[in-house]
């Protein structure tokens, strides 16, 4: 993939990874930007947010929940083609797809309140 084709799909919101690039064994991946969903899990009473980031690849498509634990563990969930992954599969492509470009400022746009 070139780079303007890169650029391009980072314009419309989604991210890309070639076969050589990708550590986790998928082949073009698009990914849709982070979405806050609410959440529930077993044994509590309360609902909370956890980060999803959709991504569709040339095997599939699934998602990767991102819960974050009252003690500061992290858990991953994977839905679709990414049901069944090991905790360690999908904390690398989450890693892999939500960190920025090589000589790109991260990307920040927090709301501004008050």
């Amino acid at each position: 993939m070139s780079e303007t084709e890169r650029d391009e799909r980072r314009e419309r919101g989604e991210s890309s990874e070639t076969g050589e690039e990708n550590a986790v064994g998928l082949t073009g991946i698009a990914a849709r930007p982070l979405e806050r969903v609410p959440i529930r899990r077993r044994g509590s009473q309360v609902t909370t947010a956890a980060w999803r980031l959709e991504l569709t690849c040339d095997q599939g498509a699934g998602h990767v929940t991102r819960v974050e634990g009252t003690a500061g563990e992290t858990y991953y969930r994977g839905d679709g083609l990414l049901l069944g992954w090991d905790q360690e599969r999908l904390a690398e492509l989450y890693r892999v797809l939500t960190a920025p470009a090589k000589g790109e400022p991260p990307d920040l746009d927090l709301p501004q309140l008050g």
